[in-house]
């Protein structure tokens, strides 16, 4: 009997975003920091760059998911100047058909940070979910050391290969309030959540591990994110926090026998609340206070 070899992990890197990163644009001077952390010390866009290993990336930004790329894409331009990257260019990609054109998989081919904004996750699947740019995407993070994939909020959740679509924070924890459907495929071990902690996503979250409790779930704080490598290990950059789920060890689950619109009945989800620095291994679900240690 022939058994089948482990997909061996990916290569590359994942850099999941909360939203709202600190962009360093805070042009009136009487303005109040939303975070902690300076951006030109600590900024998550920043660690995109450094994570390349270049001084001057190829970026990428992909505006398929926002409904004003217009003025999302000069954002992230201006932004990543600020940074000193000027080889920095913006793929408004608005259907599956322009996202086949030669010159935008030749970009793709060049480029060594993707970086996906926000907006709806649903739109970056129905674009690029039948499409070679997907899978020349997929190809180059899991072959080649230091790409970058880095997504904002809808950009981040769309990574999940089981993605949540949206839900009613409202009914969390009443079946059927979290709506889920196929992602981009990059991360076939964790769901991932955005604005996590300031807009109360937890309910929807802890429904989705319960739906699919072999994976965990990546909830992310607000100018925080998870740099991703070897497809499993997760440590927290950024401002805020990030919230970990484990359903691996849950003992009673009614989500799947439960009516739509009844409560959810679930024991034993596990819970890690992680810092900056802070990594968690997915693969061996456990909790590390610093990268050195985890390594």
């Amino acid at each position: 009997m022939t058994t089948s070899s482990p997909t061996p992990p990916p290569l590359g890197k994942l850099l999941a975003v909360g939203g709202n990163e600190d962009k360093g644009t805070y042009p009136n001077p009487r303005t109040q920091r939303k975070y902690n952390l300076n951006f030109f010390e600590l900024g998550i866009l920043k660690r995109i760059v450094l994570e390349s290993g270049k001084a001057d990336p190829r970026i990428e930004v992909i505006t398929t998911a926002s409904m004003i790329p217009h003025e999302v894409g000069p954002v992230y331009v201006a932004s990543f100047a600020m940074l000193g990257c000027r080889n920095v260019g913006v793929l408004d990609i608005g259907t599956p058909d322009e996202a086949r054109r030669p010159e935008y998989l030749t970009r793709l081919q060049a480029a060594d940070v993707v970086m996906m904004s926000g907006g709806n996750q649903s739109r970056l699947r129905e674009m690029f979910g039948t499409t070679e740019f997907l899978e020349l995407l997929t190809r180059r993070y899991f072959q080649e050391p230091d790409f970058i994939i880095a997504g904002t909020s809808a950009g981040a959740m769309a990574m999940s290969e089981r993605m949540i679509r949206g839900g009613s924070v409202p009914d969390s924890l009443l079946k059927g309030a979290v709506k889920m459907g196929a992602g981009l495929g990059l991360l076939p071990a964790a769901i991932i959540d955005s604005h996590f902690v300031k807009r109360g996503r937890f309910g929807r979250l802890i429904e989705a591990v319960a739906l699919h409790p072999q994976l965990i779930g990546i909830g992310l704080g607000e100018d925080t994110g998870v740099l991703i490598t070897a497809g499993n290990i997760v440590e927290t950059v950024g401002s805020n926090l990030v919230i970990i789920l484990d359903g691996h060890d849950i003992q009673h689950n009614n989500a799947a026998a439960a009516k739509k619109g009844t409560p959810l009945s679930v024991e034993a989800v596990k819970l890690h609340v992680l810092a900056k620095g802070n990594v968690y291994n997915m693969a061996e679900r456990k909790f590390y206070a610093g990268k050195s240690v985890a390594n």
